[in-house]
């Protein structure tokens, strides 16, 4: 098996994440014909790409991550520094002829993407995008089942993102709240991956109209660097500058509508991510937080029709390489070891698995354009 020199560029819990998913691939996916090998970690906070390399094996640590751009030991790298960062570190890796795995939204706007999807194509080197949550298994196969027509024609879907990171009204005034540093709020952070897996479950949007808000305005500013999502209380107040709480509408090239909502101040709901699919003879419902089921509903009653339960297993996806049958539980990490998987295989294959830049782009394209109509108030062709 031959080694793939890695690098991890921003090391807060995501980068973590990585690591950790890289370290995992030999044990689940042992016919890849490339082996991970950790070379150098780059975070500007003092100390922390140390500790990193120390913890995890990285051979090298630097602060700027600049040296791994010009580093030849490094083949692939994992962007996982904040989003204003994304696009000029993946423009910058890509010409130094590094592949990269780089976490959405892949900068603060659609320019942002297409300028990393552009650097891509042009060094024709390969880059997947942390869009997780198409991994599950469960998600896969209920693509399957739209697809094959299991559940007639889809009419309507439903998709949600409800968290409460940010609900506590000491969380503190980090690089997210700020449109200069993090762009959009929960646009870029949760609606991004509703809108992946809108396209990824049902194909194009083609236009959408969509309203915002900012439900705690103000919040202290942290008197040190931070990580997730970390409190600051008594400190001085500074403006949210960036949306808490999304509600959009959506239309599909196929005719079918949708909904999506998101939002990041929901008092009571701890990742309570998922959808509801409808169509004209059937339905699947999906909840993150019970990973490995599907609710189905198919046949020709149309009404009082009943509701099954099907727990995934080995034919699904990925899942053969965590589990040996059906309705073990998987978790999120299990999802980055997968995406690591597809990254990998693209780097030794030379051909793209799991989403890609293209994908990047056109997530940042409809959430560009939901901040308009939100300004505008109108619907928002996508083109």
């Amino acid at each position: 098996m031959n080694g793939l020199g890695i690098a991890v560029v921003g090391f807060g819990w995501m980068g973590r994440v990585h690591t950790q998913a890289y370290a995992r691939l030999p044990h689940h996916f042992p016919q890849l014909s490339l082996r991970p090998e950790l070379v150098t970690v780059a975070d500007e906070v003092p100390g922390r790409a140390e500790e990193a390399a120390g913890r995890y094996g990285f051979a090298s640590a630097v602060r700027d991550w600049r040296e791994v751009a010009a580093d030849p030991r490094v083949r692939a790298v994992s962007i996982t520094a904040p989003n204003f960062l994304h696009r000029e570190i993946g423009v910058a890796m890509a010409e130094a002829g590094k592949h990269i795995w780089i976490e959405k939204p892949v900068g603060l706007t659609a320019e942002d993407a297409r300028a990393v999807a552009d650097a891509l194509g042009k060094a024709g080197v390969q880059g997947t995008v942390g869009f997780n949550y198409r991994n599950a298994p469960a998600v896969e196969a209920a693509r399957e089942l739209v697809a094959s027509g299991e559940i007639g024609t889809v009419t309507h879907v439903r998709i949600r993102l409800f968290s409460d990171y940010a609900a506590h009204p000491e969380g503190a005034l980090s690089w997210r709240y700020e449109r200069e540093r993090g762009g959009s709020g929960v646009l870029g952070d949760l609606a991004s991956h509703g809108v992946d897996l809108a396209r990824f479950l049902l194909g194009d949007i083609t236009s959408l109209t969509a309203d915002t808000a900012v439900f705690i305005p103000e919040r202290a500013r942290p008197t040190g660097a931070t990580a997730g999502h970390a409190r600051a209380a008594g400190g001085e107040l500074g403006p949210v500058e960036n949306e808490d709480y999304v509600n959009c509408l959506l239309r599909f090239a196929s005719g079918a509508r949708g909904v999506l909502e998101a939002s990041r101040v929901s008092v009571g709901e701890q990742n309570n991510y998922g959808f509801e699919i409808h169509g004209t003879t059937g339905a699947v419902f999906w909840d993150y937080r019970r990973m490995g089921e599907l609710a189905v509903s198919r046949g020709s009653s149309y009404q009082d029709q009943p509701v099954s339960t099907l727990y995934v297993g080995p034919g699904h996806g990925e899942y053969a390489a965590f589990q040996p049958g059906s309705a073990n539980s998987m978790g999120y990490d299990d999802l980055k070891v997968i995406e690591a998987y597809h990254f990998v295989r693209s780097v030794a294959e030379g051909v793209p698995y799991g989403p890609t830049a293209a994908d990047a782009v056109a997530s940042a394209v409809a959430l560009d354009a939901m901040a308009r109509s939100a300004e505008q108030g109108t619907w928002v062709d996508l083109g």
